[in-house]
Order: structure tokens, then C-alpha cells, then sequence
């Protein structure tokens, strides 16, 4: 199996690139703007995925991070310490309306832009995806599947960094359980890559090198 095919499950890829980019190209065209349109990567995943990890990378690679669970850091302090743990989601609303206005801004910049988030129902990532088209940007979605067991276990290790990692934020098993229910992955309706563990991988389909 060559790399490309590893990373992206049945062509899903190369039909929503194709597609896309055809759209994105006659706005462009129609904007005056030349050269395609920047690219907003928006991740799909539950706590310990991988998403962080992957969100660096491209960000190494020049695609320019932006990450909410910081921001809310930067804003509220620590979770469940600085603020009561009831509180996240509230909280949590402004910090997004302002990463979006962000994104859309880096966009407009022609600046790809990753957001280091979950993105855990199918009426998010269709919200996000039409900031970023909105923006003149093409939004690529990347779903990141990881076993209960190996999540469970990088959150353990996490946990040690919570009082001081912005990206550590405390978690029970239980509480894994829990979000794991409320988790709507994308379906075949949902055109997106498949990450394998590799970020090489994906920046090797979006024609990027650290």
C-alpha cells in the first residue's frame, strides 16, 4: 500500500480535493486572486487522538495553529482549578467566536491555517467548513481514529502536565466514556483523510515537508 493510499481511505481525498478546488478556483478567478485557494485543516477527534501533535507538525511545516483549549487557558486559567469544570462549554463559546473571526482573517491573508480542535458533531464541521469557504479558504477535514485503550492511556499521562499544559487538561476514564457518546464521527457522506498516527503522511498528501 503506498503512503498515499494508507493516509487517505478509498480516494476520499483526491474526489474532495478535485471537487473543491474546482469550486475555490472559480471564486478565485472571479476574485482576481490568483493560484488556488489557501486550505483550513479542521480535525476530527477525541481527547488523545493526536490531534495536537498533528496540528504542530503543520504548523512546522508552515500551516499557522490555531488552538482554543490555549486560548481558553489564556482567558480563564486552568480547568476545573480557576474555573468550576461545569463552566467549560459557556466559556468556551466566546473563545471559538474569536478563534473563527481569526481564521477567517488568516485566510482572507491567504495564510493556511490549521485549527487544533475536535470538531465532534457533523453540525460543527459543517459551521467550520463554511467559515473557512466563506473566507475564501478549503476547509480539508482529517478524522483521527483511536482505540478508548490508547487514548485512555496518553490521558493518563497527560493528566501529570494539568496544572501548567494548556493542551493537558484533566480527564477521568469516566469522563472519556462519556464524551466518547457524544461523539459523532464522519461517515462516508463527509468527504475526508483518514490519519494513520504519521504526520508525515499527511503532509506528504497536501504536498507539504517539515
Amino acid at each position: 500500500m503506498s503512503t498515499y493510499s494508507a493516509v487517505v481511505a478509498g480516494h476520499t481525498y483526491n474526489r474532495m480535493m478535485e471537487g473543491r478546488f474546482e469550486i475555490a478556483g472559480n471564486s478565485a478567478a472571479v476574485s482576481g486572486q490568483p493560484g488556488p485557494p489557501p486550505r483550513a485543516i479542521l480535525m476530527s477527534g477525541l481527547q488523545g487522538a493526536g490531534k495536537t501533535t498533528l496540528a504542530r507538525a503543520l504548523e512546522e511545516a508552515g500551516f499557522h495553529r490555531l488552538c482554543p483549549d490555549e486560548a481558553m487557558f489564556r482567558r480563564y486559567g486552568h480547568y476545573g482549578r480557576d474555573f468550576p469544570r461545569g463552566e467549560y462549554k459557556v466559556r468556551e463559546a466566546p473563545v471559538l467566536k474569536d478563534i473563527a473571526l481569526q481564521l477567517q482573517a488568516l485566510l482572507e491573508a491567504g495564510q493556511e491555517t490549521v485549527v487544533d480542535h475536535g470538531f465532534w458533531t457533523l453540525e460543527e464541521r459543517t459551521q467550520w467548513a463554511a467559515t473557512v469557504t466563506e473566507a475564501g479558504g478549503e476547509p480539508v477535514l482529517i478524522y483521527l481514529p483511536v482505540p478508548h485503550e490508547v487514548r485512555w492511556d496518553r490521558i493518563q499521562r497527560r493528566n501529570a502536565h494539568s496544572l501548567v499544559d494548556a493542551n493537558s487538561i484533566e480527564f477521568s476514564e469516566e469522563d472519556l466514556l462519556r464524551h466518547a457518546g457524544r461523539f459523532s464521527p464522519p461517515t462516508d457522506d463527509e468527504a475526508h483523510v483518514v490519519y494513520d498516527g504519521h504526520p508525515e503522511h499527511v503532509l506528504a498528501a497536501l504536498g507539504r515537508r517539515r
